[in-house]
């Protein structure tokens, strides 16, 4: 195992049980703590639903699908990401027993109070999507997808990133593939504007199958205590802002992997309604939030950021919510991507399930003011970038569908 240590102008490494560290040293003293804000959750990496209603554009037989699929809810045949050997309550559960243990926990990145600002910590993975690259061969984006589930955790508390780490663990080091592996990270940090300060390599005979690897990232950024965003102020007739995604991002591809052994269709093949292969559709790397998101903010009016990872919708925006609010979103208010309609026609997946599974097209949903919502969405209007009025915050708990 070998640990990457990068300094100013020279490295430092220490071996220990075939680890190699990489860091990157800074001469800022440890603070003494005084309060700590802890970040713990969970992620389900599969299972699918059917939400959101389809777009005008789709062809006639994904329409005559779709409306046999909305009337088989009770179907027998139907995949949820349980199936696919992931289980979202006893995620849940397991959280309930950490807070007993660690108070605070819940939120999208943990607070570590320092002067007159916090520093936001967050980290991750990209679950089973390792197993498409494993297959696809496309191992030079996926490090992208490491970076961009850590950073954009922590920009939904108002913070820049400041610098990444990583973890790149294997049964026997191939130099060439990590190479490519690396090579995504430090793309991911260039787009999120931080620094890789290092990491950590590690050989670990026998533990994983020949020519496969494991990724985990680690994240941190500050924000002024003045400037944070934590969803306090958000009250009834605040409106939600979706930004798109660029596919399944990095969250349930135990249920992707599932309805594609179902399916007659091969990485290979064409996504149906699609201008790329399946393989394509699926490995396209999460996008990166922090410019485009932290812009939105210096303008004030966003009260709450959710990022919409495993839970999708259902389980996600209310952890920005204060108790006794919930939120109302519109299904019409996007178009569907066409590689969510073929997970859920393959597999045959309820609304509720791919609700709270997958991003459905929307990897991040802002919180704002009405007038805030009114200029977000000019700009979008003027071509600044894409944005939807996917909802509006009211009265109750949860989340519903119109």
């Amino acid at each position: 195992m070998e640990a990457r240590i990068l300094q100013s102008s020279s490295s430092c490494f220490s071996s220990l049980h075939n680890t190699l560290n990489r860091y990157r040293f800074s001469s800022v003293s440890s603070p003494k703590p005084l309060s700590v804000s802890f970040t713990q959750t969970t992620r389900a990496r599969t299972k699918v639903s059917r939400v959101l209603s389809m777009s005008k554009k789709d062809d006639e037989s994904m329409k005559d699908d779709d409306e046999s699929m909305s009337k088989k809810d009770d179907d027998p045949d139907s995949l949820t990401y349980k199936d696919s050997g992931v289980d979202i309550d006893a995620g849940a559960e397991l959280v309930k027993r950490i807070a007993k243990m660690a108070p605070g926990i819940g939120g999208f990145g943990g607070l570590f109070p320092l002067g007159d600002e916090f520093l936001v910590a967050g980290t991750d993975g990209v679950g089973t999507k390792l197993k498409l690259a494993f297959e696809t061969g496309i191992h030079d984006t996926i490090g992208i997808d490491l970076v961009a589930m850590s950073v954009n955790d922590i920009i939904t508390s108002g913070a820049k990133p400041m610098f990444f780490l990583d973890y790149f663990a294997t049964s026997r080091l191939d130099v060439d593939l990590a190479e490519k592996v690396i090579k995504g990270i430090v793309e991911g940090c260039r787009q999120s504007e931080c620094a890789l300060l290092g990491g950590e390599t590690a050989e670990m005979p026998d533990f994983y199958a020949e020519g496969e690897y494991d990724l985990s990232g680690f994240a941190v950024g500050r924000v002024k205590k003045t400037s944070l965003i934590n969803g306090k102020n958000i009250v009834a007739g605040d409106v939600l802002i979706g930004l798109p995604s660029s596919g399944v991002h990095s969250n349930g591809f135990s249920l992707v992997r599932r309805v594609l052994a179902r399916s007659n269709l091969s990485l290979n093949d064409a996504l149906p309604g699609g201008s790329t292969t399946l393989g394509e559709a699926l490995m396209a790397p999460t996008v990166i939030y922090v410019k485009q998101v932290l812009d939105i903010i210096s303008r004030g009016g966003v009260k709450g950021i959710a990022h919409i990872t495993g839970g999708g919708f259902t389980d996600n925006i209310p952890r920005v919510f204060p108790d006794g609010l919930g939120a109302v979103i519109h299904t019409d208010a996007w178009e569907l991507p066409p590689l969510f309609k073929w997970i859920q026609q393959s597999g045959r997946i309820e609304d509720s399930e791919m609700r709270r599974t997958f991003n459905l097209g929307i990897g991040m949903v802002l919180v704002v003011s009405p007038e805030a919502a009114s200029r977000i969405l000019q700009e979008a209007k003027n071509g600044d970038y894409v944005a939807y009025r996917v909802g509006e915050v009211i009265d109750g708990e949860g989340v519903t569908y119109q």
